[in-house]
């Protein structure tokens, strides 16, 4: 039995989650049940992406005026200690991506509520921080989307307006002046999201047009347990992370979310929820409060 699977069930015999912030190697992961279905995703949708670079130049710059409740890192003041999780999930990330093809990242949870929208957003801040390369912020959380919310911009065009035609790319995005982070809203509202998700056009954008683009790709997207949207677009992208919240996730949410997957390709799990003094404690050799 692996680390994590002991982990877990320690963890929810004591009533918490508890582990590491950072992400735990996929092989430590418990598998679906053998016998599972094989889910494999459609071929690509072939297209001309020789001209895509382009459109970025053409992109509304945006203001970084987060709101009060998105809990999001600090463009001013990078060396506060909760971004030190970020950073070296970050790290971890960069240094597979050396090793394999690893360019879009999904970020869901078992449930509702546990910090995958914050996971999210605070990644891709992150790697937008390090590099001067591309990152996208991509919200297809097509359900209950919220990161124009906690950005605190319109939700305007996004991915369901490009993938139906409703807009070229550059009409929906938009880049964080003076970053290289670029946001893709949800966009207006669908009737069968899953549906939409499973297209051959969103396919090719997932698959090859933001890899085109983008060094990373962050996806945010519903709870597994709660929609099929997140199991499929992990078919379709090159990896997974799962949150999960101390005190809140059961161990039990998580093997069933991790049977919904119909490919192996989790990154790890991220731990969320840990309070303020841990923080603290970890990082006060490092940085003074004057910091």
């Amino acid at each position: 039995m692996s680390r994590v699977h002991d982990a877990l069930r320690r963890a929810e015999e004591l009533g918490m989650i508890s582990g590491s912030s950072l992400a735990t190697p996929a092989e430590d992961i418990p598998r679906a049940p053998a016998g599972a279905d094989p889910c494999t995703p459609q071929a690509r949708a072939q297209g001309a992406l020789d001209d895509l670079p382009a459109v970025l130049s053409k992109v509304q710059n945006i203001a970084f005026r987060p709101a009060a409740e998105s809990h999001l890192m600090s463009l001013d003041r990078p060396a506060e200690m909760p971004g030190e999780e970020f950073r070296s999930l970050r790290t971890r990330l960069n240094h597979l991506q050396s090793t394999q093809k690893l360019r879009t990242v999904v970020v869901t949870s078992a449930s509702p509520a546990e910090g995958k929208t914050f996971t999210a957003l605070n990644l891709a801040l992150a790697q937008s921080q390090l590099s001067d390369h591309p990152i996208l912020m991509a919200d297809l959380d097509l359900r209950r989307p919220s990161i124009h919310r906690l950005l605190g911009i319109e939700r305007g065009l996004g991915f369901s307006d490009y993938v139906q035609g409703g807009g070229p790319l550059e009409d929906c995005l938009r880049r964080v002046e003076g970053t290289s982070l670029f946001i893709m809203t949800a966009g207006s509202p669908v009737k069968n999201p899953l549906e939409l998700l499973g297209t051959a056009e969103a396919k090719a954008t997932v698959e090859e047009r933001f890899p085109k683009l983008f060094q990373w790709t962050v996806i945010d997207s519903p709870p597994l347990l709660f929609s099929a949207d997140a199991s499929l677009l992990a078919t379709i992208t090159d990896g997974t992370l799962i949150v999960v919240r101390v005190g809140a996730t059961t161990y039990d949410n998580i093997a069933r979310a991790m049977q919904t997957l119909c490919e192996n390709n989790v990154l790890g799990i991220v731990v969320n929820g840990a309070s303020a003094s841990e923080l603290y404690n970890k990082y006060a050799y490092y940085y003074s409060k004057t910091d």
